[in-house]
């Protein structure tokens, strides 16, 4: 007996990049998308075009770029935002508008301020004119576990017949309860006549830690499409993560009448991608995709993996991608097996000239290190991300001075528009000393929030990346640097954050399910 098929929509481009911080250019979108595309992800929403001219063009690039994976934009349930869904879709080979409209009693007196008839009837609306400019629409009541339920019934009906395809079923705010949501969702789907006419979807929030507990369980009851991110990344405490989603579906079969069209060896690599443009490290106790996911310290445990590896691992490492971090490359290697490592970790040079700088940058990378690993690579695809993506300072020069018994030193010359500028200070450390010396040029006036270093590979070479949090004026911003010495990175990711505070600050879609 054949498998329903469970369609995979990852929202990391869309839901993920709300987690504060977590912005991403264009190029770095186009990055992630193009992993998601070689994962076999059904749909993509690459964004909410009506939140700002960056947001339309990412879809617009995206829905350019990718052509195996359906591509999504999000828009509220009024016809601005539809049209402009639409123009950024023109081009994909496949698209999708998913509209939404909040239906929960909470939402629509106090956010709203509307009827439940008034929702009804923006709704039906909405569905109905996004079939001009798609044949596949998605609509998603904002707050369903906090919606009547004879309400969502009542709506949901009514944008079927509109000729919505997809219907989701939001978590938003995480307050689901596994069994209870479940049940919600199966009731829903046999209490709307026409529920054979759509797929039901969930998109679950992790609040209360239960975001991935809550979708599975309505897989169970009969939803045919999960709404997650990679890591887990999303607003407030992210979303389901996809990895778990996937690889629960993927070792329990025997619970989950569903099958996927993940290719599960991509999800180590997507999770680092991820990780490494978005300045969120990935915690090391973290399922599937943590550092420790398959480690065994314990004696006994160690022991028995020894002996027969199922007495305590469950599913394959290498069948998530761990194992692919082979040492492939060294200052010898030429352009040719550089271009194949770089489409071997979902990256393709658009032209001879970022193949240059890339190539040049990686000669200077391999005489630092002898060993070139699959994360340095990753890290030098962002640094060219950032420097061509981010405008700003850039750091000219560094010098650092640490003796016994004096103060730690820094001098550093920092550009700008072709001008440089020179600051020496002292510090508390090193890393003080240098921040305190970009400040006295800057003068950003912002407030450090986080400070994180995260070793890529292993070694006392390795490529360390540097995530700084700055806050200024209620934005926050997470600014990435990464290079050998780790006093250079922190360098360079302060300076970044610094630049990103100097850009016009980019529309946040907060309306977000």
């Amino acid at each position: 007996m054949s498998k329903d098929k469970l369609v995979i929509f990852d929202t990391t481009l869309r839901d993920g990049e709300q987690s504060p911080g977590a912005s991403m250019t264009k190029d770095e979108k186009i990055r992630i998308a193009l992993m998601l595309e070689k994962m076999g992800v059904d749909v993509i929403e690459a964004g909410f075009a009506m939140a700002s001219p960056g947001d339309f063009d990412a879809v617009k690039s995206v829905a350019e770029t990718v052509k195996d994976s359906r591509i999504c934009s999000l828009s509220r349930a009024n016809r601005k935002d539809i049209e402009r869904a639409g123009e950024a879709l023109k081009y994909a080979n496949a698209s999708r508008i998913h509209t939404f409209i909040a239906t929960s009693p909470i939402h629509m007196q106090y956010k709203l301020r509307m009827t439940p008839e008034q929702v009804v009837e923006r709704a039906v609306d909405a569905v109905t004119f996004a079939q001009n400019f798609t044949d596949d629409v998605e609509f998603s009541c904002e707050d369903a576990s906090r919606t009547e339920f004879d309400f969502m019934c009542h709506i949901v009906e009514k944008v079927i017949a509109a000729g919505a395809r997809t219907i989701n079923l939001p978590d938003t705010v995480g307050y689901g309860e596994p069994y209870q949501f479940g049940k919600v969702i199966g009731k829903l789907i046999n209490n709307v006549p026409n529920a054979d006419k759509a797929v039901f979807s969930i998109h679950c929030h992790n609040d209360l830690g239960l975001a991935v507990a809550n979708s599975l369980s309505a897989v169970q009851n009969g939803a045919r499409q999960v709404e997650c991110t990679i890591n887990g990344l999303g607003e407030r405490a992210g979303n389901a993560s996809l990895e778990e989603i996937v690889m629960a579906v993927h070792t329990r079969s025997d619970v989950f009448d569903v099958t996927t069209n993940i290719n599960t060896q991509h999800i180590v690599p997507a999770s680092r991608l991820v990780s490494s443009i978005t300045g969120f490290p990935v915690q090391p106790n973290k399922a599937i995709v943590g550092a420790n996911a398959f480690a065994h310290e314990a004696g006994i445990h160690q022991d028995g993996v020894l002996k027969h590896r199922e007495t305590y691992e469950i599913m394959r490492a290498q069948d998530v991608g761990w194992g692919e971090n082979r040492l492939v490359l060294g200052k010898h290697s030429g352009r040719a097996a550089f271009v194949s490592r770089l489409e071997t970790i979902g990256h393709k040079c658009t032209s001879d000239e970022e193949l240059d700088t890339l190539f040049a940058r990686f000669k200077l990378l391999a005489d630092k290190k002898h060993e070139i690993f699959d994360d340095d690579l990753q890290a030098l695809l962002t640094i060219d991300s950032q420097e061509r993506d981010t405008e700003g300072y850039q750091l000219a020069h560094f010098q650092a001075a640490l003796a016994s018994g004096s103060d730690p030193k820094v001098a550093l010359d920092i550009s700008l528009n072709g001008e440089i500028y020179k600051a020496e200070e002292t510090g508390d450390g090193l890393v003080d000393a240098a921040f305190k010396a970009i400040e006295s040029i800057v003068k950003s006036q912002a407030e450090l929030v986080l400070y994180s270093v995260n070793s890529l590979t292993e070694g006392t070479d390795s490529f360390g990346e540097v995530t700084v949090r700055l806050k200024r004026d209620g934005r926050i911003v997470n600014g990435q640097g990464s290079d050998t010495d780790i006093i250079v990175a922190s360098v360079k990711s302060y300076l970044h954050a610094v630049n990103l505070l100097n850009q016009s600050q980019r529309a946040h879609p907060q309306e977000g399910i």
